[in-house]
């Protein structure tokens, strides 16, 4: 049995840019069929704030360059408690990317972000690099791979 809830499509501005009746008739679709979707890089295009009025999204992610300095430009401590506080008023979870350092996560913990991405958490890892990774955050230990990296059945 599918679970279309569990998939997440990450769409940018510049692809809603493209087509809007032909863009809009797919996302609609797809979240009609449970696809969650996200608006990724918010705030670094013309038009975001109409696109979550017209898209059906659930998610929005803001951009990596109000994060990278946010620990000490005022500006970018606005911005961040705005977008977070006006996706929050509009039912949308709020993801933070390029969370680098403590200082970044306490500030976008203090205002209720709901979740974050960056090197802070991980960096970029090869497929079997992930999977030690959850199993590691499971609690068990890394299986053993056959020489094609693949991992032996059990």
């Amino acid at each position: 049995m599918a679970h279309p809830h569990l998939l997440e499509l990450e769409i940018t501005e510049s692809l809603l840019m493209q087509d809007l009746p032909e863009i809009m008739g797919k996302l609609t679709i797809f979240r009609e069929m449970g696809i969650q979707l996200s608006l990724d890089d918010f705030g670094t295009g013309y038009s975001s704030l109409s696109y979550l009025k017209r898209f059906p999204m659930q998610t929005l992610k803001i951009d990596r360059s109000f994060i990278n300095d946010l620990e000490y430009d005022t500006n970018d401590q606005v911005l961040v408690s705005a977008i977070i506080a006006m996706a929050h008023s509009l039912n949308l979870q709020v993801v933070a990317e390029g969370v680098e350092n403590q200082e970044q996560l306490q500030y976008l913990t203090a205002k209720r972000v709901d979740l974050i991405q960056g090197y802070l958490m991980s960096y970029p890892l090869s497929p079997q690099d992930f999977r030690d990774y959850l199993r590691s955050a499971a609690g068990q230990a890394p299986k053993e791979t056959n020489p094609s990296g693949a991992p032996l059945l059990e």
